[in-house]
């Protein structure tokens, strides 16, 4: 299928017409450079094909968040499940020290990016209506806007809380942007969604792959009812109808039967799969490297250093290692059924096969093995690694220890060009998913007490999760989980999951099962703090964050570069988000 490619002119053009709000730099230079600027004005907005260029341009500020590391340090760091590697233990997002303040540049990047975004939006919002076009043209284009303005809402709301809440054009320059409640937020976040869900079309139909769909706004709107019905003591705004909706919505997705489950959930990995029936929404890029810009760079993060040891070289296929993301003691040891689930041993890279020749290693023998397990007593010509539970705790300068671990292979790209070293990715980001609305209905029916049903639900997951009938298991089956060697067997009554085993303490149960399914997808802290569990979870097993993590961190710090241009400004507590002044 085709997808949408970004022209960096069309790109130049949402930059410009939002120079006056409030996220956008003074300088604007960096982008005078770009080619056919002097035709790209506020007034080419007034045309069907201003409309479109300008729809196209909010989708290419997706990107932004993984062309370099900004969601991976506001998500995956600092959590239960994710701690820093070698290279990456140290940030502010991870330690919850003074690194994370009004200055850290992901912040900055999030917000940034987003009211660029959101400023496109509103001006093509606003200029629609001196567009000649039909009305069905005109509807769908709302539709649109209406879903990408809400997207980047709910991102930034979930980050920094009380946010300025624009819904009109910026035409001229403004200083005086107030801070709106959360519940305000929310609102105009689920307004957006319903108009989106009731206009858009059920399919991206010809016009591209990656474009937002009747069932990409359902998915979102159910995942903001779960997230503002989620609140306990934190004020968003919920009311005692957010489940039904959220349940509603999910299901509309489920029951569209426009998506699949993959089968194999090693399948969702296969980069040759994208676009694949379980996918509901995914951020594109393009292996055409003028319109890739920064490319998806999640590859680098979450590799291990595998190119130091005997037999092995740095290639395409294994990754460049930036050593960022490491799993934590609850991952390796405690969340999964390493027997049973699958989604334990597909989700991680255990084997890295020689590319380099040595005396004792030929091309394509095992050159590194990571285990759960200590070395057996026979001759290995391999590198055998295992997980060490207390490698993780340790804190010392430089980290040596936690350069090596099995790394997530969720973001491997191979397909990124013939340079090993690049770092401008083509895999797609994948933001939501047919795995993730399951879990959406059945955390929505459990939190009713409707534990019958969310079992239902999860267990379409977990028959997934196991190995299948016929399936050829992973060799760890039965050389380290005690299995007989090659049972085909299904492995699902193991693991399925009963009403009785949900009625106590559902929420952590409902939180696990989303680890398991979506390690490393980019939902784990805005998970733990909608659910009022970032300081528990993240102080009981983040050996790096437990000193410091404290009930404020739920907030991210509003970055300083905005608070510097407000005219007047307010007091601190009014500009800024509480432990941060």
């Amino acid at each position: 299928m085709k997808r949408i490619i970004i022209d960096n002119g069309v790109k130049v053009l949402g930059l410009i017409c939002c120079s006056a709000m409030l996220a956008v730099n003074t300088s604007c230079e960096n982008f005078l450079e770009e080619k056919e600027v002097p035709r790209l004005t506020n007034d080419y907005y007034n045309s069907e094909q201003g409309v479109e260029a300008g729809v196209t341009s909010i989708y290419s500020y997706m990107r932004d968040f993984v062309g370099g590391e900004t969601i991976n340090e506001l998500t995956e760091y600092g959590n239960d499940l994710i701690t820093g590697g070698n290279d990456g233990w140290n940030r502010g997002a991870n330690l919850y020290n003074t690194g994370m303040s009004s200055t850290t540049g992901a912040c900055w990047s999030l917000w940034n990016s987003s009211y660029q975004a959101i400023g496109v939006a509103n001006k093509v919002l606003e200029s629609m209506s001196e567009v000649n076009m039909t009305r069905d043209k005109k509807e769908q284009y709302t539709a649109e806007i209406n879903f990408l303005r809400s997207y980047f809402y709910f991102d930034l709301v979930q980050q920094f809380g009380r946010i300025p809440l624009v819904t009109y054009a910026v035409n001229e320059p403004k200083t005086d942007f107030k801070r709106a409640s959360v519940e305000d937020v929310y609102k105009q976040i689920i307004t957006d969604l319903r108009y989106a869900e009731e206009h858009l079309r059920e399919t991206a139909g010809g016009d591209a792959q990656g474009r937002a769909t009747k069932y990409a706004a359902a998915h979102l709107l159910a995942k903001v009812y779960l997230t503002r019905g989620s609140a306990v003591k934190d004020a968003r705004g919920q009311k005692s109808t957010d489940m039904d909706s959220a349940y509603y919505y999910a299901r509309k997705v489920i029951d569209s039967n426009k998506y699949q489950l993959q089968r194999n959930f090693a399948d969702l990995w296969d980069i040759n799969n994208m676009g694949n029936s379980e996918v509901v929404f995914a951020v594109q890029f393009t292996e055409d490297k003028i319109y890739n810009g920064n490319g998806n760079q999640s590859h680098l993060l979450w590799c291990s250093e595998y190119d130091k040891f005997p037999g092995m070289k740095r290639d395409m296929e294994n990754g460049r290692p930036y050593k960022k993301h490491m799993p934590t003691n609850k991952t390796m040891l405690e969340l999964y059924d390493r027997k049973n689930d699958s989604r334990f041993y597909k989700s991680f890279k255990w084997t890295f096969y020689c590319n380099n020749p040595t005396k004792d290693l030929a091309l394509g023998d095992t050159a590194v093995y990571y285990s759960m397990y200590p070395k057996k007593n026979r001759p290995y010509k391999y590198t055998y690694l295992q997980w060490k539970a207390e490698d993780i705790d340790k804190q010392e300068n430089g980290m040596t220890n936690r350069k090596n671990y099995p790394h997530l292979v969720k973001y491997i790209d191979p397909l990124r060009g013939d340079d090993m070293n690049r770092k401008e990715g083509v895999r797609e980001w994948v933001r939501m998913r047919l795995g993730e609305t399951y879990l959406i209905a059945a955390e929505a029916a459990g939190r009713k007490g409707d534990y019958g049903l969310a079992a239902e639900l999860i267990n379409v997951i977990r028959e997934r999760a196991a190995w299948h009938d016929g399936e050829t298991k992973m060799a760890q089956y039965w050389v380290e989980e005690g299995g007989e060697y090659n049972n085909t067997e299904s492995t699902y009554e193991e693991i399925k999951v009963k009403a009785a085993d949900l009625q106590n303490n559902f929420v952590d149960f409902i939180l696990d099962e989303r680890g398991r399914e979506l390690l490393g997808e980019y939902t784990r802290w805005p998970d733990l703090v909608r659910c009022e569990k970032l300081v528990e979870y993240a102080k009981k097993w983040n050996p790096d964050s437990a000193p410091n993590v404290e009930d404020y961190h739920k907030l991210r710090p509003i970055p300083q570069n905005h608070i510097d241009r407000l005219n007047p400004k307010g007091s601190n507590e009014e500009e800024q988000n509480p432990g941060y002044f």
